[in-house]
């Protein structure tokens, strides 16, 4: 039980710290209005390193559903769990959402922009193109789930140091390829909060955007995946 426990606190908490970020730079009336995306990158960062640190050592930390089918694809994690901690991740996500919510009330009331509002919640794209934004996306994730696994490469490394250095892949990634789809890297970060948008009471919210869901399954996963079959068959040894 505690790893579903950890699954879905850690998972929490992350949203908690990454929409939260973006509430806080983004919504009228915030005190920290227009920090910008450096701010944002950063704080989502940090938002997958402290759970990590948290949680650790009770679930592994993966607060992500295609990094979890991706180590049970290559036999690291058991199949049985898979379900069990999908869904702790995505109950998590939709909970830390409704909990920015209720800490943003006021100032999502001082927002107009429908937009705004959603862009708090889940991802979307600079550029529209199903193709091209799954694409991105899935390189995205690769990058991500690679890098994790690569860690394990460090010869020496000190314990907890992991949990830095995937700070470190989160911000990279958002520096990098983030102006493009803002990188949701994982299906229960976008799709939970963005059920918890389409829910909630959130004055002149708008649409939800549920069309853009299979981007934010597909990719990920397919990244994830595909990282781990490219890791295992390089002959590192």
């Amino acid at each position: 039980m505690l790893p579903y426990i950890a699954e879905f606190l850690g998972t929490m908490l992350l949203i908690i710290l990454g929409d939260g970020v973006v509430a806080n730079v983004t919504l009228n009336k915030s005190g920290m209005k227009g920090a910008g995306s450096i701010q944002i990158t950063f704080a989502w960062g940090l938002a997958v390193m402290i759970p990590a640190c948290i949680f650790g050592a009770a679930s592994g930390a993966s607060f992500n559903p295609a990094l979890t089918i991706a180590l049970a694809v290559e036999g690291s994690f058991a199949w049985a769990q898979v379900p069990g901690y999908i869904v702790a991740q995505f109950a998590g996500a939709f909970v830390g959402a409704c909990i920015v919510y209720a800490l943003f009330k006021d100032q999502f009331d001082a927002t107009d922009s429908p937009a705004t509002k959603l862009g708090v919640f889940s991802t979307g794209p600079s550029v529209p193109n199903m193709g091209r934004n799954i694409l991105s996306e899935a390189i995205g994730t690769f990058v991500l789930v690679f890098a994790i696994k690569g860690i394990g490469q460090v010869p020496g490394l000190v314990a907890g140091l992991d949990k830095f250095i995937v700070f470190g892949i989160i911000v990279s990634i958002g520096m990098s390829l983030g102006g493009l789809t803002g990188y949701a890297i994982n299906p229960a970060r976008d799709l939970g909060p963005r059920l918890a948008h389409s829910i909630l009471p959130i004055k002149g919210k708008g649409d939800s955007n549920w069309g853009y869901a299979p981007v934010v399954i597909i990719g990920p996963i397919v990244g994830a995946v595909a990282a781990v079959l490219l890791y295992n068959a390089i002959p590192w040894a």
